[in-house]
């Protein structure tokens, strides 16, 4: 009867270290992910009743290696293989000026474009590269042993990715009105603030690049019996994607998190 009872009690406890289901928030960093910086360029020539009084140059720095999190949700419960929905988001800083320069080719004025918050403490940041993306993965686990479940698998991802604010994106909106404080010659504090707000802004509009690709991951899940709570590593390995030219992406993401498992 003991053995018995035993056994059972293994067999639960067994059952137990495997989740039918489970949610998860993970650190998700993109080392080696990096953007170049570019020189200063000239975007604009400023004229004042058809004569040239000056240009307007621009010039973006770089980042290394980008910062992200996510969430995954994971299903246990099907026959063979498991089902997991990722969606990450990662992202990178870098500076950025417009230079005035005067007909005599003097730098009047250096404006750092910054990105504006409402209603945020310190609602004011340098422009950023963002890359989001959602994974849908089938899994296959390598070993059923309880507690530490190690499993192979692959999937489907879709990209969104912000545009990087670089020569052509800046050259692009002063060509389409983005200048108009530039038509009296000069330029005020207050003005070259409103053109870089309204630079910013672009970045927010409807210019991001969404592409398909897959990923191959490899990971571990690790389970106490009885207790709802899930710890997880997974590497991932993207193929596929469209990014920035700008952007020297790398392809393995690593994700690390602790989630609820019922």
């Amino acid at each position: 009867m003991k053995s018995k009872i035993l056994a059972l009690s293994a067999l639960f406890l067994a059952h137990q270290a495997f989740a039918i289901v489970g949610i998860g928030f993970h650190y998700a960093p993109n080392f080696g992910t990096s953007l170049k910086a570019s020189k200063e360029t000239k975007v604009k020539d400023v004229t004042v009743e058809g004569l040239d009084v000056g240009d307007v140059n621009y010039s973006h720095g770089d980042f290394k290696d980008m910062q992200g999190f996510g969430f995954k949700l994971w299903v246990d419960i099907l026959p063979f293989v498991d089902v997991e929905a990722t969606y990450n988001i990662a992202w990178g800083s870098y500076n950025a000026d417009l230079f005035v320069y005067n007909a005599a080719e003097e730098l009047q004025k250096k404006q750092p474009v910054e990105l504006k918050f409402d209603g945020v403490p310190f609602g004011k940041a340098s422009p950023k590269f963002v890359s989001m993306n959602g994974d849908l993965s089938v899994t296959y686990p390598i070993t059923f042993l309880p507690i530490i479940r190690p499993y192979i698998g692959g999937g489907l991802t879709y990209f969104i990715n912000t545009p990087v604010m670089n020569h052509a994106f800046v050259k692009e909106f002063m060509d389409k009105g983005g200048d108009a404080l530039l038509s009296t010659g000069g330029m005020t504090d207050e003005e070259a603030k409103k053109l870089a707000n309204e630079l910013g802004k672009q970045l927010g509009g409807d210019s991001f690049e969404k592409s398909f690709a897959g990923h191959a991951l490899l990971g571990v899940r690790a389970k106490l019996p009885v207790i709802p709570i899930a710890v997880y590593v997974n590497g991932k390995y993207y193929f596929g994607g469209d990014f920035p030219d700008e952007v020297d992406r790398q392809n393995f993401v690593l994700e690390c998190g602790a989630g609820f498992a019922l």
